[in-house]
């Protein structure tokens, strides 16, 4: 019970602190909150803390504090935690697909309501700020501007807090470690297209803001002046111009026409948000800098540790070509790492590219595979291919010739708990190389069969229909055949339904067909001495604990500098006359230090307390490292017998289906299953082609019941879940 108060706490602690902090995004433009906030800034001046502190701990530490208290609130639930049935709620169905589109995707009922609130709250700070300057329009001293001009000059001024509104929340998704929505159970790559949707507002807003500020400029002579002003105090106009420019560049990269054809070009240019923030606190200035930091705060440390997370390298133990030119790559881990069904890794080959990492879904089970860890990649790029063709090569050569592959990992990520265990019944539905994450969930049923516990309950059927183009991607099932024999033994019943949709009918059975297409190929590196194995994250609680230490430590440094490098006006000698004194604060603002003298504090206490953070990190990871590392030959050893194991298992049932020369018929297909469950709670998975998630989710959409809550007979309760195997 202690617990379980304690986790209560904490989400009423996180729920409290994120409507504080959002309250003051409501209240910002309005000028009470002005007065108030200016009032209180004063006020600061006079004490230790000054102004830059007082906006960092109120703007700033709030997001930072939710993120810690999430990071505990997780580790607590997930030790407390009990695997109970999905529970009917018409709550439960706002998560549910609302909307089913080619255009936005599959969006549920909570996002569209976000997504409505968001654009209210723009439209709110916007007409806030706008008529609050058109009734105190006054002629600038600089520019001679008409009165439309005027007015146009300030909705692009405005259209700049609605991009910087965007900004603060633009790298909250991308987060890994210090993930905020993985509170609230999004994953990280569920989360991406967040980042998207925020990214390209946040460009259309600012690109608006950049362009018709030059119009007004050009309209008045005066571009040639303003252009490449570089201010003393105030706005730095350059500054803002190169911060659109780079987030134009990089927007235009990201875009999917590049990002999925030349990944390269994506992935290098995005690496420009350095000069794109840098840029932006030189022309926006510090106190509009800490209403975005807590993003930029997170996401640079949640880089720093995921740079040492991934240190030092390690390499491939082995590796199994399948003829559908899959590769299956077998890794080095720590017992002591867990991680649950569908999570996915990081992954960087040096040999192949110093920078580039790469996403890949885990195959293998924590709980069955102590020391291992297994991925598959399909290679169809150009990194990917060259992986192949470097596998390949080796496979060619003397045994005493091989070398190894050393590579980086970062991972693994995944849901907290097994959610696949929440559900009476489990419908897969997977496309092609789509079934990776499919494969952990299958690796896992046999360890939580044999767990004696109640705490496990397993779905009662599980049926996973697997869309492919040709018959080679049925060998990817082979090391789940033994699930698929379906003993008397097994809790669950599990049945295949293979569609093979661009070959004609052969004749083989599953079992036939099984054996046939995994005459796989296995390398065995010539690895000598003891390796490294993967730790993945740091303890959760370690990893709060390093946010704390970093927010100390910047408020800390950035206080001191200002104290040293700012003047403070004050009256610092006891010979002086009051009079002086006064005389001396009226001339302060004449006297005072450039605008940019407090963004180079804030970026250098940033630095300093990311480098003092660093250092307690590695001395977490090296401690954890000195005492695990990991003997070479017992890992070649098991993962042979696995091999051979793999290769030897008996025939498969034959009550699964081999359909050959067109797609499923994913209607009837859903409408079979409900009837064999009787109106029973289902988790739908899908993990494919965006096309097959937008028809699966429009199948769950007609067919739950979830709505239908006052209806005396039971309707089946469909929950839907989409995968994402590539970002």
């Amino acid at each position: 019970m202690g617990k379980a108060a304690v986790v209560i706490l904490l989400k009423v602690l996180m729920i409290l602190l994120s409507t504080a902090w959002l309250s003051l995004w409501l209240l910002k433009p309005t000028n009470l909150w002005t007065r108030k906030w200016k009032a209180a800034e004063s006020s600061a001046r006079n004490t230790v803390f000054g102004y830059y502190g007082l906006d960092f701990t109120v703007y700033t530490f709030p997001v930072i504090a939710v993120a810690m208290i999430g990071l505990v609130y997780l580790k607590l639930q997930s030790w407390g935690q009990r695997n109970s049935r999905q529970i009917r709620s018409s709550t439960a169905a706002f998560s549910n697909p609302l909307v089913t589109s080619s255009l936005v995707g599959i969006l549920s009922g909570v996002e569209i309501l976000s997504v409505f609130l968001f654009i209210l709250f723009l439209a709110w700070t916007f007409y806030t700020r706008i008529s609050h300057d058109f009734t105190k329009l006054t002629p600038m001293e600089s520019l001679k501007l008409d009165l439309w001009q005027l007015k146009f000059l300030r909705v692009a001024t405005r259209f700049g807090l609605l991009a910087e509104a965007c900004l603060a929340l633009l790298l909250l998704p991308i987060l890994r470690e210090l993930a905020v929505f993985h509170i609230l159970g999004i994953q990280f790559e569920a989360s991406v297209r967040y980042h998207i949707w925020l990214g390209t507002a946040m460009i259309c807003f600012a690109t608006f803001h950049g362009a018709s500020t030059l119009f007004i400029w050009g309209v008045s002579h005066y571009i040639q002046d303003e252009i490449t002003k570089w201010q003393r105090t105030g706005r730095i106009y350059l500054a803002g111009e190169i911060t659109l420019v780079v987030g134009l560049v990089m927007w235009i990269t990201s875009l999917p026409q590049i990002r999925r054809k030349r990944f390269e070009i994506f992935y290098y240019m995005h690496h420009l948000y350095i000069i794109f923030l840098v840029f932006f606190l030189l022309h926006a200035g510090d106190r509009h800098f800490y209403m975005i930091f807590a993003g930029v705060f997170l996401f640079c440390l949640d880089k720093l540790l995921r740079i040492l997370q991934s240190w030092p390298q390690t390499h491939i133990l082995s590796a199994r070509l399948y003829p559908c030119k899959v590769v299956e790559l077998i890794l080095p881990k720590d017992t002591g790492l867990k991680y649950t069904p569908t999570s996915i890794t990081f992954m960087k080959i040096p040999s192949i590219s110093r920078f580039q990492w790469h996403s890949f879904s885990i195959t293998s089970s924590s709980t069955i595979d102590h020391h291992t860890m297994s991925v598959l990649v399909k290679c169809d790029g150009r990194w990917t291919t060259s992986l192949y063709d470097n596998i390949r090569a080796q496979l060619d050569s003397d045994a005493d010739k091989m070398k190894p592959i050393p590579v980086a990992i970062e991972g693994p990520y995944g849901p907290s708990s097994l959610t696949f265990l929440r559900y009476d019944n489990l419908l897969l539905v997977a496309g092609g190389i789509g079934i990776t994450p499919f494969l952990s969930i299958l690796h896992e049923i046999p360890a939580t069969q044999g767990n004696g516990s109640s705490r496990y309950r397993l779905p009662s059927r599980i049926q996973l229909i697997y869309v492919v183009k040709k018959s080679q991607y049925i060998g990817l099932l082979q090391s789940a055949s033994s699930l698929l024999q379906n003993h008397p033994s097994n809790k669950c019943h599990l049945k295949l339904k293979v569609f093979v949709t661009q070959e004609k009918q052969c004749g083989a059975t599953l079992g036939e067909m099984l054996n046939e297409a995994s005459q796989v190929q296995s390398v065995h590196f010539g690895l000598k001495g003891p390796i490294y194995a993967i730790h993945g994250p740091q303890s959760l609680y370690w990893t709060a604990a390093l946010a704390g230490i970093a927010s100390i430590t910047f408020l800390v440094f950035l206080i001191c500098f200002n104290h040293i490098f700012v003047p403070s006006g004050k009256n610092t000698s006891g010979h002086h006359s009051s009079k002086q004194a006064v005389s001396s604060k009226m001339k302060a603002p004449k006297e005072k230090s450039p605008s940019w003298v407090a963004d180079i504090l804030i970026i250098s206490s940033f630095i300093i307390s990311l480098a003092c953070t660093s250092l307690v990190a590695i001395v977490l990871r090296w401690r954890r490292l000195k005492k695990e590392e990991v003997p070479l030959v017992s890992l070649k050893e098991e993962k042979v017998q696995q091999l051979s194991s793999i290769e030897t298992k008996g025939v498969v049932e034959e009550e699964h289906e081999v359909h050959f020369g067109g797609r499923p018929n994913l209607k009837d297909e859903f409408s079979k299953f409900l009837n064999e469950t009787n109106g029973s709670d289902i988790g739908v998975l899908v993990s494919g082609p965006e096309t097959m998630k937008e028809t699966v989710a429009s199948l769950c959409q007609q067919k739950s019941g979830c709505f239908q809550i006052g209806n005396k007979e039971k309707k089946p309760y469909l929950s839907f879940h989409a995968l994402t195997f590539t970002l």
